[in-house]
């Protein structure tokens, strides 16, 4: 059998110099790529010797760390799925993953202990391993002592490399099962797509219990055999102080917008980097502008999922157009559908669909869901509404499940968003639709002012008069200090529809 492990992929394109550096800390802690061999190779050991075999779950809460990134390394050389879980979860939630997952393992920080000591007693899982984010923990006690050799399990491109679940914004969250093939076909792509190379240096600030931080970032720095800096969390002035000794920045919205609140961030600070990269949210026209009148440099934001990775991408050489999320990337192919199926043609809206090496196979133990979510000619429905442009730029417009309907006509957040964020005073809006006695839905609009400005409610409202048709202006607007977000930077619609269902009967 060919091995498709992605470690091995990995380990290929390692540099033959293995004293090289491949992740540095701020504090200037250098970890080779001699150091992640041994260290991964010491906790799939470890990991082996308790029992765990090619094809099991471990589910995985901790805080960023070095340590955290063998871990990943050790599950991919024992064939093991890793099963990452945001370190925001409570009680409630870790129970329904652990029993949907059931996991082998559990490796947890000291915070999240006490929870999943219980839980892990409750569902028989064993053992449970602890990382801390200084690397200590009976993790790394333990494997210490074990070989730091280990013969990587070779894997079939379609065997299962990591779970990740949904955001569980509707209904419970689905299991999202993610292969060798899936994670290493994505990598490669971007590495090329995005001029990777060995003597990039990518400044690592994002949380890695997520696609973004762990599929995208830190595969892409692996497969280019380049340095990663590895901030232990997003903070503007880390950020600032660490960016002369980076070529490459990945980061949700949210970080470049704090950023340019910063007067320290200039285009001298911008000096050595090559490429902003954005995603997991939209990016605001606004800061596109704004970010490369600061700095002389344009954000390349690109479009992904937690079923797909990456789907589409602005080009490195090339125009980066603001609002859009690019092409596809080699080898994928995105069409947008009427709600018969049918293709559309450039520059009308519809129903997002992808098929590509990057697109999961399906849902863990949920086939009649993975039925329903693939064509029958093997497109994934995305559930976003898109429109494809001439020059074949891919423009993410709503959510379907964020779509508003009022009085029997579909409305797109997006496009109202662009006109409410065009008002003087707006830093950025949020659109949902509420419950309404007559026309089923309204519109209401969510906005949050820019800093010491006066957003006013009936200037955006004469503004949606004259710029959108009446079913789509918003019927309330609600002034706000920032909008609700998860821990990639997505606006959560869900909790704004929740806390202003009432609103219009104030």
């Amino acid at each position: 059998m060919t091995d498709h492990n992605l470690y091995s992929i990995f380990n290929n394109r390692f540099p033959n110099d293995r004293s090289r550096i491949a992740l540095e800390t701020p504090s200037r802690r250098k970890i080779t790529f001699a150091e992640l061999e041994s260290a991964s190779a010491k906790m799939a050991n470890l990991l082996t010797v308790n029992g765990l075999r090619p094809g099991d779950r471990v589910s995985v809460q901790i805080d960023k760390s070095p340590e955290g990134v063998f871990l990943y390394l050790a599950c991919l050389r024992a064939g093991l799925v890793y099963h990452p879980l945001n370190t925001a979860y409570q009680r409630s939630e870790l129970a329904y993953f652990l029993e949907n997952a059931e996991p082998s393992a559990i490796v947890c920080s000291t915070p999240y202990l006490e929870v999943l000591s219980e839980l892990s007693n409750d569902q028989g899982i064993d053992p449970l391993l602890t990382l801390d984010a200084d690397g200590s923990g009976s993790l790394t006690t333990l494997s210490q002592v074990l070989d730091d050799q280990f013969a990587t399990v070779p894997r079939a491109a379609d065997d299962m490399a990591a779970l990740l679940y949904s955001s569980g914004t509707t209904g419970r969250p689905k299991g999202i099962m993610l292969s060798h093939e899936n994670l290493s076909a994505n990598a490669i792509a971007l590495v090329d797509l995005w001029g990777f190379s060995s003597g990039d240096v990518l400044l690592h600030a994002l949380p890695i219990f997520h696609v973004h931080g762990l599929f995208v970032a830190i595969n892409c720095a692996l497969m280019s055999a380049c340095k990663m800096l590895y901030l232990p969390a997003y903070q503007p002035q880390e950020v600032i102080r660490n960016l002369p000794a980076c070529t490459v920045m990945m980061g949700v919205p949210t970080y470049y917008t704090r950023l340019l609140t910063d007067e320290r961030f200039t285009r001298a600070s911008c000096a050595n980097m090559r490429l902003f990269i954005s995603g997991s949210a939209p990016l605001l026209e606004e800061t596109f502008r704004e970010f490369e009148l600061r700095t002389g440099h344009v954000i390349l934001e690109r479009y992904g999922m937690s079923e797909t990775s990456m789907n589409t991408s602005n080009p490195l050489h090339g125009e980066r157009k603001a609002g859009t999320v690019g092409p596809p990337l080699p080898g994928v192919t995105v069409r947008i559908v009427d709600a018969s199926g049918k293709a559309l043609p450039p520059g009308e809206t519809g129903d997002l669909q992808v098929t590509g090496p990057n697109v999961f196979s399906g849902y863990w133990r949920m086939p009649d869901k993975t039925a329903e979510d693939f064509t029958d000619d093997g497109f994934f429905n995305t559930g976003d509404k898109g429109v494809i442009d001439t020059d074949g730029y891919v423009s993410i417009v709503g959510r379907a499940k964020d779509m508003v309907i009022s009085g029997g006509l579909n409305v797109y957040p997006k496009e109202v968003e662009l006109v409410v964020d065009s008002c003087p005073g707006v830093l950025e809006s949020a659109v949902i639709g509420i419950p309404h006695p007559d026309f089923g839905e309204a519109v209401i609009a969510v906005v949050v002012p820019e800093k010491g400005a006066l957003a006013k409610e009936q200037e955006i409202i004469a503004t949606c008069r004259n710029e959108l048709a009446n079913f789509k202006r918003p019927k309330a607007i609600v002034i706000v200090d920032e909008l609700p977000r998860n821990a990639m930077g997505k606006v959560q619609k869900s909790a704004l529809r929740s806390q202003y269902a009432e609103v219009l009967k104030k």
